[in-house]
């Protein structure tokens, strides 16, 4: 009995050191060191590859169905004069219909509709831009009324963006150099890089003027395209 009683007694004793006793602490570990944090931007250029460039037939009649059979056959002839002109099943793809009717108002006098107009819009990928005006001035000429590009971009812009990030971070390390320099330290290390920006998606999109087209050849100038990468990297400066 004295044996169990002790026992318990040294128990107890145990379990309230355990709850009297402060918990241990840690300090998170920190570079030795200043802490330099800095943002860069880098950059690589491309000439574009490919272009995207919407065309769209418009038709306006009495009906809502005559308005639709028109747009329906002329859109018929946009997709065949693609198809003529070697332009992959792919690279086409419906971007909108619509149909909306057409009012007339008159003062004081509730809106009267006159009419339907339809539209059907398909999005064309060019992966020869020099080929595009033409091919663009082809579909006017069957039927197309509106136009609406191009989108200038690259089909492998992978390799762009990693060497616009090579170039930033070798921005941003030459920029330590010199923070070090002026305080009289020396850059030891990167503490934590990470990335932040997007690459442009493309350049401006104007609107073609349908005059200029019927009028000329149309000209695409592919030009030159800036890729941009931004980091942020800290440094440990010693």
């Amino acid at each position: 009995m004295r044996i169990l009683m002790a026992t318990a007694m040294l128990l107890g004793a145990s379990a309230a050191a355990a709850q009297t006793a402060p918990m241990p602490t840690t300090t998170p570990l920190l570079p030795e060191g200043a802490l330099l944090d800095v943002v860069a931007e880098g950059r690589s250029t491309r000439t574009p590859d490919q272009a995207t460039i919407e065309a769209g037939v418009v038709t306006q009649a009495s009906t809502a169905a005559e308005a639709m059979r028109a747009n329906a056959e002329r859109i018929e002839r946009v997709l065949a004069a693609l198809k003529r002109a070697g332009v992959a099943d792919r690279d086409v793809r419906t971007a909108q219909i619509s149909l909306s009717p057409q009012y007339r108002y008159g003062e004081n006098q509730p809106p009267i509709i006159t009419g339907y107009q339809a539209s059907n819009r398909v999005s064309i990928r060019f992966r020869d831009v020099a080929r595009s005006g033409a091919i663009l001035d082809a579909l006017v000429k069957e039927g197309a009324n509106q136009i609406e590009g191009p989108n200038l971009g690259l089909t492998q812009p992978d390799a762009a963006m990693d060497e616009a990030r090579s170039d930033a971070v070798a921005r941003a390390r030459a920029r330590a150099e010199l923070y070090a320099k002026a305080a009289g330290l020396r850059v030891e290390r990167i503490a934590a890089i990470s990335e932040g920006g997007a690459p442009p998606v493309g350049g401006p999109v104007p609107q073609m003027a349908m005059a200029r087209m019927e009028a000329a050849d149309t000209k695409v100038v592919p030009g030159e395209q800036e890729i941009v990468a931004t980091v942020h990297v800290r440094f440990v400066l010693r």
